[in-house]
Formats: C-alpha cells, sequence, structure tokens
C-alpha cells in the first residue's frame, strides 16, 4: 500500500495529469447526471396534491386529466396547463433530451447557436447541446466497460502465458500475431451487416479485438517474477500456487498494466466514434459523437455541429493522454 501511496503522491505533483483527472472526473461526473440539467421532462411534477418525478418515472397523459394513455407530454402546452391548473412542474435548465425536436424554429434546421439552443440544432431540430452530452456518455460509458473486460482478458492471458511458458506461451504468442494482424474496422463493418448493432453487440464484438494490449507488458513482468528469488523461495516452502500468482507477481505486474489503461480507454471511445461515423455503430437515432461528426460532413453550411463535436472529442482524448502520461511516469523506476 506504501508503493501505491507513494506513486499517487508523485503523480499528484504532475500538475498537467492531475488536473487533467479532475477535469475529466467532473466531465464524465456531468455526463451521468444530465438528465438533471437538459431534459424534456420535468425534474418534478406537483398535481393535485401529489408528487410526480417524470425523469424516474413514466407517467400517462390521463394522470394529469388528459385524454390519451400514452405518456404525457409535458413540453405540450395543452399538458402544461392541465397541470399548472392544479400544481406546477419543475423542469431543468435545459428543455432538451438527445431526442427532442424543437418545432419552434425560427427556420428551417440546422439552426445556428441561440439563447434556446446554445449549441445549436442539427438538422432534424434537435439540440446539439443534449446530443454532444449523451453520446459523450455512451461513448465514455462503452470506453469503460470495454477497458476493464479487455484488461481483465489481456492480464488474465498475460499472466498464463507468462506463468505456464512452454507451449501455451508458444501457442498464445503465435496467435496473437495472427489475430492482431486482421483488420479490425473492416472485421466490424462486416459483422455489422449480418447483426442489428447495438450497445453490448458492439462490446462483445470489440472486445474480441482488444484484449492484446495487456498481454505483452503482463506476459513480460511474469516471465520475470518467476524467477525472482522471493518467488522461488515461495515455491520451495510450499505456497500455493494461487498465492504467489496473486500476492507475489501480479501486484508487480499492474505496474506496468495499469500505464495502458487511460491509452486503451482513449482508443475504444475513437473506434466506436469511427464505427458511428461511418455508420456501422449504434442503432440509428442514438446520441453519439460519431453521428454528429458525419452530420457536420454533410452539413458543411452549419460548421457549428462538426467543430463542437471535434473539439470536445479532442478535448476528452488530450484529457486522456496527459492522465496516462502522468500515470507512467509515476510508476517510472528511473
Amino acid at each position: 500500500m506504501y508503493m501505491y501511496h507513494s506513486k499517487w503522491q508523485k503523480f499528484r505533483n504532475n500538475r498537467k495529469s492531475f488536473y487533467s483527472l479532475i477535469i475529466f472526473l467532473i466531465i464524465f461526473i456531468f455526463s451521468l447526471t444530465i438528465e438533471l440539467y437538459s431534459n424534456d421532462k420535468p425534474l418534478l411534477v406537483k398535481y393535485d396534491g401529489q408528487y410526480f418525478f417524470p425523469v424516474i418515472n413514466s407517467y400517462s397523459e390521463t394522470t394529469f386529466g388528459g385524454d390519451f394513455e400514452t405518456e404525457a407530454d409535458y413540453l405540450d402546452p395543452y399538458v402544461r396547463n392541465l397541470i399548472e391548473q392544479k400544481g406546477y412542474l419543475i423542469f431543468p435548465l435545459l428543455n432538451y433530451s438527445f431526442d427532442t425536436i424543437n418545432y419552434h424554429l425560427s427556420s428551417p434546421p440546422p439552426t445556428p447557436p441561440s439563447k434556446e439552443n446554445i449549441l445549436g440544432t442539427d438538422d432534424q431540430g434537435r439540440d446539439v447541446f443534449a446530443r454532444l452530452v449523451y453520446g459523450l456518455r455512451i461513448s465514455l460509458i462503452f470506453g469503460l466497460f470495454l477497458t476493464i473486460i479487455s484488461s481483465i482478458i489481456g492480464v488474465f492471458i498475460g499472466a498464463a502465458s507468462g506463468y505456464l511458458g512452454g507451449a501455451f506461451d508458444l501457442f498464445m504468442q503465435r496467435f496473437i500475431e495472427i489475430w492482431s494482424g486482421l483488420p479490425t474496422i473492416f472485421i466490424l463493418i462486416i459483422m455489422a451487416t449480418f447483426i442489428i448493432p447495438s450497445f453490448w453487440w458492439l462490446l462483445l464484438i470489440m472486445t474480441l479485438f482488444s484484449w492484446m494490449t495487456l498481454v505483452g507488458p503482463v506476459r513480460v513482468e511474469f516471465l520475470k517474477g518467476r524467477k525472482l528469488e522471493y518467488v522461488l523461495s515461495a515455491k520451495a516452502i510450499g505456497v500455493k500456487e494461487s498465492n504467489i500468482i496473486l500476492k507475489h507477481i501480479l501486484p508487480n505486474s499492474m505496474v506496468a498494466a495499469l500505464t495502458f489503461i487511460p491509452f486503451i480507454l482513449s482508443n475504444s471511445v475513437i473506434i466506436l466514434t469511427s464505427l458511428d461515423f461511418l455508420g456501422f455503430g449504434l442503432p440509428a437515432g442514438t446520441a453519439s459523437l460519431g453521428e454528429l461528426l458525419s452530420q457536420g460532413k454533410n452539413n458543411p453550411h452549419s460548421p457549428w455541429i462538426g467543430l463542437t463535436t471535434f473539439f470536445t472529442l479532442s478535448f476528452i482524448l488530450t484529457l486522456l493522454i496527459f492522465i496516462g502520461e502522468g500515470i507512467r511516469d509515476a510508476f517510472n523506476t528511473e
């Protein structure tokens, strides 16, 4: 624990990386709670003495004295008037979700930034800011899931290859050489034509090609670690193989693995954005950074769509690179 505490202090002393981590966490937490700031549903509705939370639950129009059993449209003046006759509504700061269409634009969409739509609207009249933040959340969550799963697989295979050695290690190295040489993007595009793209399908497919990053460094650490004197001594006195791996070798190998994680995350975000940009990513209508970049390409006369997405993506990736450099320097023993 003392070792990791000293590494943390060294990371904190790197102001560029430390502040990048703080900014990234603020942006990520903001994106996770975006429904509280930008949504077409009220945060709270008081009607006829009862309290309702449309952000959490769905309520039909008949709940508030309307005529239809479908979910209430709280932006509809008729529904709002029904509620305000016996209560009130509290809306978020911005009344737009990622799929909310603004039907009251002063000109045909896409429209430039205004007081009502701070980053303008896309070619379907949807708020760019809302789609940007909702899309950023999906990209970061997808990247985190992919990073965690692929890291676990990579560490496991790297540890097994380095510790067991022999024929298993030789087989895995040849397999990785062949597997890593496959054109990942083209395979993903081909597979997307056979299945209906979804968050979990893309995660599964991309995991098949993302686990190899950590195999190399973890394997090298296990190859070195299994020959160290304290490991050989532990074997001689009868310590279980599992204890030797988990308590003696794995902690040291994780030092090398941790330095790669921010770069794996940034690469995961780039791949998902690329697939969405090409039209082989998340389902149509889903808020995504790649879809916004594609709209920017298709609407050169509306530069606010592409530019805001480009600068947002560049800023996030820059933060991740700075964080990765800070972790690398913190664990550097030279």
